[in-house]
């Protein structure tokens, strides 16, 4: 029987996640900056109320972005300390993805284009489309000004948006059914997406648990 735990904390939400024996187990905050003094705790008391010990897990899963910069590279960070102390591979996942699977969950929406804030007159942006159950990527993911975003073509109008880039709704150039401007990546959710990846075998060495931020240059405003 598959063990995988999840975490994330690339966004406001600090979150982790268990699947053991078939079971999900979850913990969810919202606490802004304080991801590096609650992740590891978490994480330890999680397996605690599970019954399951660390060694027991056969993977990690995490949100590795895009979000806020400080916050993907503590879940980096916690990912290969785990991972390479336990000789386990892990399972980088979107937390777009993430955003657009919770919705899924939560309201049953089968397409739903996720927005994350990215600060500086952008958002982060990936429209997805329910498979058996998955949230899939149509084109690409992209940080791009909000007037510039662009449902896919052919896949008709009923479209909900997910994500804190929601909040910039009057200026995103698009139509939707609904949005939850409020809605933040969770790792229950990035758990289920790391269950089919897991299954096509595509997990990775922990070495390869690098970010994905979408800018090319992280520490460098946008020239006005």
């Amino acid at each position: 029987m598959t063990t995988l735990l999840a975490l994330d904390t690339a966004t406001e939400a600090c979150s982790v996640a268990l699947l053991h024996d078939g079971k999900v187990t979850s913990h969810y905050e919202v606490i802004p900056r304080m991801h590096a003094q609650k992740l590891l705790p978490m994480i330890k008391q999680l397996l605690a109320d599970s019954g399951v010990a660390l060694s027991a897990v056969d993977a990690i899963a995490f949100g590795r972005g895009p979000g806020a910069f400080t916050g993907v590279r503590i879940a980096i960070g916690v990912v290969q300390g785990l991972a390479f102390a336990l000789e386990r591979p892990v399972l980088p996942t979107s937390n777009l993805a993430a955003l657009a699977q919770g919705a899924l969950r939560r309201h049953g929406v089968q397409q739903v284009a996720a927005a994350i804030d990215a600060r500086m007159d952008e958002v982060y942006w990936g429209c997805y489309q329910a498979e058996l159950g998955e949230m899939r990527l149509i084109g690409q993911e992209a940080v791009i000004a909000p007037e510039r975003v662009a449902l896919p073509d052919d896949l008709g109008d009923d479209w909900y948006g997910a994500g804190t880039g929601w909040s910039l709704a009057e200026r995103l150039a698009v139509k939707l059914t609904a949005s939850d401007p409020a809605a933040l990546p969770d790792a229950q959710d990035i758990l289920s997406l790391a269950r089919f990846a897991w299954t096509r075998g595509e997990a990775v060495a922990a070495e390869l648990a690098q970010p994905v931020y979408l800018r090319d240059n992280v520490a460098t405003p946008k020239a006005r």
